[in-house]
């Protein structure tokens, strides 16, 4: 008796849980709604981050070789607002394919491959969404540059 009720106890204690976990279809929803709001210039694009949100650029260099910077969470806020703006001048935008989504155990990965304006190349990235009380948020992203100006910041670090 007393075995059956501690599991009923248990089960009702995880229930919540189970309830409030996010689907890698809401996560594939979440990713919809960031390239919408990354390629319109939508302040609400940070609202998706994580405060402490671990943000790397996997620099592609022209050997071939692959460095990762990580970039602090409020200094990369501040440059993509700035960045923002030149970003709407230019009219710059990101296409995406093979966009997958599955649950790992930080949350939800979602992996595609990304193809800056103007580009005929495509590069990896990876985002870990979370559930939060305030809903998904991005506390992992990869994606990978070829814009070698991130290997100055990484060794000013």
């Amino acid at each position: 008796m007393l075995k059956t009720i501690i599991t009923i106890i248990y089960v009702l204690c995880l229930l919540p849980l189970a309830v409030s976990a996010k689907t890698p279809k809401e996560a594939m929803d979440f990713f919809v709604k960031y390239t919408n709001f990354a390629n319109n210039y939508d302040a609400s694009l940070l609202d998706m981050y994580s405060t402490d949100a671990k943000i790397i650029r996997e620099v592609v260099k022209p050997t071939g070789e692959v460095v990762d910077v990580v970039v602090p969470t409020q200094r990369y806020f501040k440059e993509l607002k700035l960045g923002q703006k030149t970003a709407k001048l230019r009219k710059y935008r990101n296409k995406y394919r093979n966009i997958i989504a599955q649950e790992v155990p930080e949350g939800i990965k979602i992996s595609a491959e990304r193809q800056p304006s103007k580009e005929t190349y495509w590069l990896k990235m990876y985002q870990i969404v979370k559930d939060t009380d305030s809903g998904l948020k991005i506390t992992e992203e990869m994606m990978q540059t070829k814009v070698q100006s991130f290997l100055n910041q990484k060794n000013k670090e």
